[in-house]
């Protein structure tokens, strides 16, 4: 295509504000802001401002448990208790995920990428290999999406054998719903699921579940344990006036 002629469709495609560019569509794409939530165009409009100023939704606020795709976190929490119960990944011939079929051109297809994704960006929305890693590890975090994490043969190998299934009476995505469907080299079968995402409304995060996502982020952005203790003791001060901060700062 000649270059003028590519630049021009390119412009069609994209808007560019201050060097960055991003879709033309994100609202009204195909996988764009109404399709993803409200499945139409139209959207409902009343659900968004009908009670505004009557009804406060930050007490419904949700901390992530894990640094990656929302929707793909109950399943790590199903991998981290099918893991609890000392089923170790070897054990493991198949796992099969009954999943929302909204979800699956973003976490679950093309199936191969998933299992195996090219990048820790992509790792991020690759929910076979984040149910693999939260299983073989104990848990996801920004260590999760290092370059050396994503090629874990170990996790990998475990990914490969995850597969999907689609739930027709899944909630999605009025709720986010997790379920793990493990088959044993001895032939028996264990499910885990999780009816909702935790963190959220439903089931807040406790103080110690914050505290340890600070910790773990903590440590990967290079602290040690003793600069990450001291920076939660002075956050619990946070609110009986004025704090020094230049023990964090360098």
């Amino acid at each position: 295509m000649p270059a003028g002629r590519r630049s021009r469709a390119s412009a069609r495609r994209c808007w560019r504000v201050a060097g960055s560019s991003g879709p033309r569509t994100v609202f009204e794409g195909v996988h764009g802001l109404f399709h993803g939530f409200a499945h139409t165009t139209e959207g409902d409009y009343d659900a968004l401002i009908g009670d505004f100023g009557t009804r406060w939704v930050t007490d419904t606020l949700a901390f992530k448990p894990y640094p990656c795709g929302t929707m793909a976190q109950p399943y790590i929490d199903c991998a981290r208790r099918l893991a609890a119960r000392g089923i170790k990944p070897e054990d493991v011939t198949e796992i099969v995920c009954e999943v929302a079929e909204g979800t699956v051109h973003r976490l679950w297809e093309p199936l191969a990428d998933k299992q195996r994704p090219r990048n820790g960006y992509a790792a991020k929305f690759a929910t076979p290999y984040l149910l693999a890693a939260g299983f073989v590890h104990g848990g996801v975090g920004l260590g999760a999406f290092t370059e050396s994490a994503i090629r874990d043969e170990r996790v990998l190998a475990l990914a490969a054998k995850v597969k999907f299934v689609i739930d027709p009476d899944n909630p999605y995505p009025n709720n986010y719903t997790g379920h793990i469907r493990a088959t044993l080299k001895d032939g028996s079968v264990i499910e885990e699921r999780q009816p909702h995402l935790r963190g959220g409304a439903q089931e807040p995060l406790t103080r110690q579940d914050v505290t340890d996502k600070f910790t773990l982020n903590a440590a990967h952005g290079g602290w040690s344990e003793a600069r990450s203790d001291a920076a939660l003791k002075l956050m619990a001060e946070l609110y009986n006036g004025r704090i020094d901060l230049s023990s964090l700062r360098g």
